[in-house]
C-alpha cells in the first residue's frame, strides 16, 4: 500500500531555482514544506545543465583569453593551452558543490525531500513514484508546480547526442569541436559560440530573425555580432537552416539566407540552441481545473492557477524564461500562501544577462517598446571605449545606453553591452525599482576609475552633457 503522510502546508514540485528557493522561504515563514525531485541531486536544469556549468565554462574562456593577450599588459607566457578533460571536471565540482549546499539548505530548514516524480492524483495530493515504481501520497494543502523546462528541438533536425546536440548534450561532450554551427543566436547560442571560439574551435551562429540575441534592444545585436566578428565568429541573420545531414565524419548543413541562393557549410557539430519547452507532461494536470497553452500552464499575476492552491513558477509559465525569474515567483508564491499578501511581480523590472564577450545585460523597455507603448523616448549612450577603467582592462568594445521619457526623464530601460556588463546592470534594476530620473542618476557620484562611470556619463547623455563623450 502506499505509504500516507500528514498533510503539508506546501508541496513544491522541482528543486530548481525557483523550487528550492520558494521553499526555503516557505520554511522561514513557519510553513510545512516538502519538495518532490526526479533527478538525484537538487538545482533542476539551472544547476545542473544550464546557468551554471556554462558559467563555469565561460570563466575558463575569459581566463585563457587573458591569458593569451597577457603581452599586451607586460606579461610573458611561454605556454597555454586548454585541458579540456580537467575544464570538464572543474565545472562538474562546482555543480556537484552547489547541489551540496541546497541538499545542506534543505536541512537546516528542514524542508523535507523526496526523490522521485511528482504528479497530482488530485488538486490537494501528490503522488510521488520513485525510481523502483514505489508510491508515496502526499496531502498538500497547496502545491507549488517548478518542474522547468528542457531544450527545444526542430522536428527536421535530429538529435544524436554526437554530432548534433542540445545544450544538455554540448555540457558532457569529451574533446573541443574543431567546428561548431550553432543555430539560434539567443543567451543560450552566444554563450556556447563564445566558449568555443575562446577555445579554438572555428564557430558559425545561425539566426532566421534579423538580429543576434532578437529580443534585446536592437543597437546591442548588431554590437554584439560586430564584436563577434573581430573574434572571428561568424553571425549569419535572416538565415534559415533547410537541411542538416550527419554521417561519422560531421554534418553538412543547407543555409538559405534572405536575398541569397542555398549554401552548404560542413562543420563538425551542430549545437540546436532555439529555445527551451516547459515540461507540463507527467503532472496529471487533467485531473485538475488548471489550464494549459502551447504547454505552458496558464496563471494569473501571482502565478495562481485555474485550480485554487495550486501554484506555477519559472519555465513552466509564460514568463521570461530566467532563474531569478523563478526565484522572484517562487518566493512572492509562498509568502501569498502564508498569507502576507506581497504584491505580483513587475516583469517590466526584469533583467537579463547574458554572459558571451562581450557581455550583455539589460532591464526595463528597449527604445522599440518604449515608443511602441507611446513614450516621447530620450536616449543617451556612452561607448566604453571613452572610459577610463575599460581603457586599462584593454575591453573598450560596447556601449551602455539609457533609455528615458522626455517629459519627466524616468528611465525607462537601461540595456548595457561591454565589460561586467551583467554586474553593472544592478545599478541599472535600482533606478528603475526607485522610479529614478536621468537627472538623478546624473547627481549620483560614481567611484572613479570605475566601469560604472559609463552609467554615469549614459545619464548625462541623455542631456547632451557627458563629459568625455
Amino acid at each position: 500500500m502506499p505509504e500516507e503522510r500528514a498533510p503539508y502546508d506546501v508541496v513544491v514540485i522541482g528543486s530548481g531555482p525557483g523550487g528550492y528557493v520558494a521553499a526555503v522561504r516557505a520554511s522561514q515563514l513557519g510553513l510545512r514544506v516538502a519538495v518532490v525531485e526526479k533527478d538525484p541531486k537538487f538545482g533542476g536544469t539551472c544547476l545542473h545543465r544550464g546557468c551554471i556549468p556554462t558559467k563555469a565554462l565561460l570563466h575558463t574562456a575569459a581566463v585563457y583569453n587573458e591569458i593569451k593577450r597577457a603581452d599586451e599588459i607586460g606579461i610573458l607566457v611561454t605556454k597555454a593551452a586548454i585541458d579540456f578533460a580537467k575544464v570538464q571536471s572543474r565545472k562538474d565540482a562546482v555543480v556537484a558543490r552547489l547541489a551540496k549546499a541546497i541538499e545542506g539548505l534543505f536541512k537546516r530548514r528542514a524542508v523535507e525531500t523526496f526523490r522521485g516524480t511528482g504528479s497530482l492524483a488530485d488538486p490537494r495530493t501528490v503522488v510521488v513514484t520513485g525510481a523502483n515504481g514505489e508510491t508515496t501520497r502526499l496531502a498538500a494543502k497547496s502545491v507549488l508546480l517548478a518542474t522547468g523546462s528542457v531544450p527545444r528541438t526542430v522536428s527536421s533536425i535530429p538529435i544524436d547526442g554526437e554530432r548534433i546536440v542540445t545544450s544538455d548534450e554540448i555540457l558532457r561532450i569529451e574533446k573541443i569541436p574543431a567546428s561548431l554551427l550553432v543555430i539560434g543566436a539567443g543567451a543560450v547560442g552566444v554563450e556556447f559560440a563564445t566558449v568555443f571560439a575562446s577555445f579554438g574551435t572555428k564557430v558559425t551562429v545561425v539566426e532566421m530573425l534579423p538580429a543576434a540575441l532578437p529580443i534585446e534592444d536592437e543597437e546591442i545585436g548588431r554590437e554584439l555580432a560586430r564584436s563577434f566578428k573581430k573574434r572571428g565568429i561568424e553571425v549569419r541573420t535572416s538565415t534559415r537552416v533547410e537541411k542538416v545531414d550527419a554521417d561519422k565524419k560531421g554534418v553538412v548543413v543547407t543555409l538559405a539566407t534572405e536575398g541569397a541562393k542555398p549554401e552548404q557549410i560542413a562543420v563538425e557539430m551542430v549545437l540546436v540552441a532555439v529555445g527551451r519547452r516547459p515540461v507540463s507532461e507527467g503532472l496529471n494536470l487533467e485531473r485538475t481545473r488548471v489550464k494549459i497553452e502551447k504547454g505552458f500552464v496558464q496563471v494569473d499575476a501571482r502565478c495562481r492557477t485555474a485550480e485554487p492552491g495550486v501554484y506555477a513558477i519559472g519555465d513552466l509559465i509564460p514568463t521570461p524564461a530566467l532563474a531569478h525569474v523563478a526565484s522572484h515567483e517562487g518566493m512572492r508564491v509562498v509568502e501569498d500562501i502564508a498569507g502576507r499578501g506581497t504584491a505580483g511581480v513587475n516583469y517590466d523590472r526584469i533583467p537579463s544577462a547574458t554572459y558571451s564577450e562581450p557581455e550583455v545585460a539589460c532591464v526595463g523597455l528597449s527604445e522599440a517598446e518604449a515608443r511602441r507603448r507611446g513614450h516621447d523616448v530620450k536616449v543617451g549612450k556612452f561607448p566604453f571605449l571613452a572610459n577610463s577603467k575599460a581603457t586599462i582592462l584593454g575591453d573598450t568594445d560596447g556601449f551602455v545606453k539609457i533609455v528615458s521619457e522626455s517629459k519627466y526623464g524616468e528611465v525607462l530601460g537601461v540595456h548595457i553591452i561591454g565589460p561586467r556588463a551583467t554586474e553593472l546592470i544592478a545599478e541599472g534594476v535600482a533606478l528603475l525599482g526607485l522610479e529614478a530620473t536621468a537627472l538623478e542618476t546624473t547627481h549620483l557620484v560614481h567611484p572613479h576609475p570605475t566601469l560604472s562611470e559609463a552609467m554615469l556619463e549614459a545619464a548625462e547623455a541623455v542631456y547632451g552633457h557627458a563629459i568625455h563623450g
